[in-house]
């Protein structure tokens, strides 16, 4: 008997075999044992995940000779021809041969006519999407007003090449990828059964290559079978699927984090001894660092079984939320521009250089002087053309506020106030003239002026009096020229700082280093001082 391949030989028969889709099978079943079975379905989604499968057991449902129901028999003729796919009131059509008018009305001609065996006469249209515009206009007028006796399943990876005339005259169920867990979950099943020897490791390979495809999992493991000889080993597996340990990633990215420049040019020289594809490598990076995000956004987050959890966890706490974010993009990018560096490894080993480079957080700033050190920036976004353009660096200068005595005074006294909202605004913009015995004279700068409205005033006015511990009256006069206020005081230090920052990444190494080997650019509106 001739070999069968592992994805025909697992194609499940019934709805309870099926891994995952509960959503689907919910709503079929229950159409079926209610016999409130829809004339047309639309089954969407990406290659391997059911489309095909689902149809043909709910064609199997539908004609069960023990009468139509959601758990067919298996038993029966109609059930054992539709598996053996020889059931003759089951059309199966591909409509990427078919696309021609005259095809589809060929095919349609017979729709008038009673099954010649079962209960319905079933129409299966795989990647119907292929059709043309006539074909779908022959199709339409069925739809409108099918037989009976005639049940349309149609199938498509792309349904927004259908008309919204066919989609709305369908049930449309949109079957999802499977999670890697769910795979390695099946893929275990199946080797267990078939009695292969096998490495749980080369197992979890090929249902995260599997990309969502239970199909594809299958004809991969069919590969690495055939590759390591009737046996699963992680090495085979990984040398078929051309793929690279994920604890050489874990190294790398260990490193990343320890800001370890030699000891990460290390794991790149261990790495290459295995002449791994980069930008494999590189998606893998961004696949790790992706994780590592979620696990940083939720620390409760339950990921796959098939990743390794625990140093998923430690890179989420060896890493910055920031960190993450930038060194994910720039592996993005870096896989992207691969090719046209020199070579291959020198592309990579730049990618993982500009992670090292570009810091978004304060402790990739050096200040220039001691003096700078009080302004630590937060952010600093870098540009090269590899990434994006960016504006040249600007400095900007402020006219210094001269402090004064009673300046002072009036600023300690604004703090201790503890004023809320709007009046915050009012007393910050004023500055004190003198306190004679009950009388308060406050100087208002003009850029405080909208906020001198007499409500907010007389809150002033009771602020001041439960700080003096005496009734006092405000008397208020407008200045032209800038004054000594605390929100100048306060604008002066932002500046300072912004100023600072600025400088201390103008000096920065780094970021010469990165102006000279990429002619990158820093983009000054993206610095902010942190306090």
């Amino acid at each position: 008997m001739s070999y069968l391949v592992l994805a025909r030989k697992w194609r499940p028969k019934t709805f309870s075999e099926l891994v995952g889709q509960q959503h689907v099978l919910r709503a079929l079943m229950n159409a079926l044992e209610s016999g409130r079975v829809h004339h047309a379905f639309l089954f969407t989604g990406t290659r391997g995940v059911g489309k095909t499968t689902i149809s043909r057991i709910l064609a199997k449902s539908l004609n069960c000779e023990k009468g139509m129901t959601a758990t067919p028999c298996g038993e029966c003729g109609a059930c054992r021809e539709i598996d053996e796919g020889r059931f003759i009131d089951l059309i199966e059509v591909d409509a990427a041969s078919r696309t021609k008018v005259d095809d589809t009305r060929e095919l349609l001609d017979n729709v008038q006519y009673a099954p010649a065996r079962g209960r319905y006469k079933v129409y299966l249209i795989d990647e119907v999407h292929m059709l043309s515009t006539h074909s779908f206009n022959a199709l339409l007028k069925t739809l409108e007003e099918p037989p009976p006796h005639v049940k349309f399943l149609l199938a498509t990876t792309d349904p927004q090449k259908l008309p919204v005339t066919v989609l709305s005259r369908c049930l449309q169920f949109n079957l999802k990828r499977l999670s890697p867990g769910l795979i390695l979950k099946r893929l275990t099943e199946i080797v267990i059964a078939e009695k292969v020897d096998y490495e749980p490791e080369a197992l979890r390979l090929v249902a995260r290559a599997a990309e969502g495809s239970l199909r594809v999992g299958l004809s991969l493991l069919d590969q690495v079978i055939a590759f390591g000889g009737a046996r699963l080993s992680e090495a085979d597996t990984r040398a078929m699927l051309g793929t690279v340990e994920r604890t050489h990633v874990f190294d790398l990215l260990n490193a990343l984090a320890a800001h370890d420049a030699k000891r990460m040019l290390e794991c790149v020289a261990n790495l290459d001894e295995r002449a791994p594809d980069y930008h494999g490598v590189l998606a893998e990076m961004a696949a790790v660092l992706q994780r590592v995000a979620l696990l940083q956004a939720v620390p409760d987050y339950q990921l796959d079984e098939a990743d390794d959890i625990e140093a998923f966890a430690a890179l989420s706490k060896a890493f910055t939320p920031e960190d993450v974010q930038l060194h994910y993009q720039i592996a993005v990018l870096g896989r992207r521009d691969l090719d046209l560096a020199p070579d291959a490894r020198a592309g990579f080993e730049m990618t993982l250089l500009r992670m090292l480079a570009f810091k978004p957080a304060a402790e990739g700033v050096r200040p220039a002087n001691a003096g700078a050190a009080a302004a630590r920036a937060s952010v600093a976004t870098l540009s090269s053309p590899v990434t994006a353009p960016a504006a040249a660096p600007v400095r900007e200068a402020k006219a210094a506020v001269q402090p004064t005595a009673l300046g002072a005074d009036w600023q300690r006294i604004v703090a201790a106030l503890n004023l809320q909202g709007p009046v915050t605004q009012l007393a910050s913009h004023c500055s004190l003239l003198a306190k004679e015995g009950s009388r308060v004279r406050l100087l208002l700068d003009s850029e405080g002026e909208p906020f001198r409205r007499p409500a907010l005033e007389d809150k002033l006015t009771q602020a001041l009096s439960a700080h003096f511990g005496e009734t006092v009256k405000v008397e208020i006069e407008i200045s032209e020229m800038k004054i000594d206020t605390p929100a100048r005081r306060q604008q002066a230090n932002a500046d300072e700082k912004l100023r600072a920052a600025r400088a201390s990444i103008e000096a920065d190494p780094n970021v010469r280093a990165m102006r000279e080997v990429f002619g990158a650019t820093v983009q000054p509106e993206s610095i902010k001082p942190v306090n």
